[in-house]
């Protein structure tokens, strides 16, 4: 059976950075309190006590866990006075979230 001409080659179009992007989103997808916070996220901006409070969690671990997604650039944040409002920070990967939330509820 002869290759299409059209498919690409997956080493030759994943270079080591993407690759690298790609399993960091995974990853960061692959925890559910990760998931519960994008999840938040995806509705409205949130204080870290508003996470906190609304995911019955300590604000110690959502303050760690936000770090981590803003690191990976998928939540951003504005400063009101000394509170820190977070929102999400990447549609493309609000939308793999929602797809795939979706697809385990109809599964």
């Amino acid at each position: 059976m002869e290759e299409s001409k059209h498919t690409p080659s997956v080493d030759k179009d994943l270079d080591e950075e993407t690759l690298f992007i790609v399993s960091q989103t995974f990853k960061a997808l692959s925890d559910p309190t990760r998931i519960r916070i994008l999840y938040l996220l995806s509705q409205k901006e949130y204080s870290v006590n508003e996470i906190a409070e609304k995911l019955s969690l300590g604000q110690s671990a959502v303050s760690h866990q936000l770090r981590f997604l803003k690191n990976l650039r998928l939540v951003k944040y504005r400063r009101a006075g000394t509170t820190l409002y977070y929102s999400h920070d990447d549609k493309h990967v609000m939308n793999i979230l929602k797809q795939t939330i979706d697809h385990a509820r109809h599964h």
